[in-house]
This record gives structure tokens, sequence and C-alpha cells, in this order.
């Protein structure tokens, strides 16, 4: 007999994503007043949370793993490219900022649940990357956490970065998923 997956509830959906956006929030204001290390820490409290009450919580802190390895290079590649430069929170001038590597891990525990109606739909995600993945970097510099050297070149740099970035961070979260259960 084959097993049933057991979908997140829309309560779960909505709470996901009420905690992504808080976190989110957090985490850029804090590196826009210069407090990089508290939004990192909210960051970080949500994830945990998140990790925690999951159906299988080693198999999303896998995804969160991944996604803050890749995140740790993609950013850190963003730095050395020269199109973003960060206000706060960089150990080295040519590493990624820690809270921005954390939100990669924030980013990963939306996937199985907020997102997870864009599963296996590779070209909706690279869209979805290709509009949303800059447009958060864009937020990001509005409210003074960030800037762009030369904005039009990093925006699209950043379109076409996560229009393959995106479809990646979906197939792991089809390979560590942890919200489901077997039933």
């Amino acid at each position: 007999m084959l097993a049933s997956r057991q979908r997140p509830t829309r309560a779960m959906q909505l709470l996901n994503f009420a905690l992504f956006q808080t976190a989110w929030f957090a985490g850029v204001l804090g590196a826009a007043h210069d407090a990089p290390l508290l939004g990192t820490m909210a960051v970080f409290a949500v994830i945990a949370w998140h990790v925690t009450v999951s159906a299988r919580p080693v198999m999303e802190a896998k995804l969160v793993g991944a996604a803050l390895a890749i995140g740790a290079m993609f950013e850190t590649f963003c730095v050395q490219l020269g199109q973003v430069t960060f206000t706060s929170g960089q150990p080295e001038p040519y590493l990624a900022p820690y809270w921005m590597v954390a939100m990669w891990g924030l980013l990963a525990i939306a996937l199985n649940v907020t997102m997870r109606w864009m599963k296996r739909r590779w070209l909706l995600a690279a869209a979805l990357g290709a509009i949303a993945g800059p447009m958060s970097y864009a937020a990001g510099v509005r409210l003074g956490a960030a800037s762009f050297i030369h904005a039009s070149a990093a925006l699209t740099t950043l379109a076409f970065a996560w229009a393959l970035l995106m479809p990646l961070m979906m197939w792991l979260s089809d390979r560590f998923d942890g919200v489901v259960t077997l039933v």
C-alpha cells in the first residue's frame, strides 16, 4: 500500500509566512541599524523553532544547512563581484555578511511550507526567483542594509542568478522535506 503525505495545514502556512516575514525584517533592519547580530539571532530563533516543530527535524535541518552553505557561497560571490555592498555584519570585506547568509536558512524554512505549491514546477520557480530574488535585495537596499553600486547591473545579475538558484532550492526542498509525514 502506498503511503500518503500529510501536507501543512493552512494555519501552518500562515504562521510560517508570518514568522518568515517578521524574521526577514528583523534581519534586514538589524543590519541597517548596525545591530546585525540581533537580527541574525531573531532569524535563527525562527529557524530553530521551525526545525523543532517539523515532522522530521533532521531532514529540515539538512535543508537549512544546505541553504546556508549555498547562501554563504553565493553571497560571497556577490560581494566579490562588487555590485552590492553591505552596511554591517561582514567579518571580512571579501566575505558575505553573516546576517545575509542567515537569510538563506530563513528561506529554507519556507520552501516546504509556504512555497510548497512550487515543488517540481521548475520554470515557475525560475520565474519567481528571477523576480522575487532581486526584489528582496532591492527592499533591503531601500531599508538601508545594503546598497547597489550600479543598480541595473546588480539587479540583472541577481535576476539571472535567482532564476537558477530558486529551482535548485526547490529541488533541495523536495529531497530534504521534513515537513510532511507519512501516514
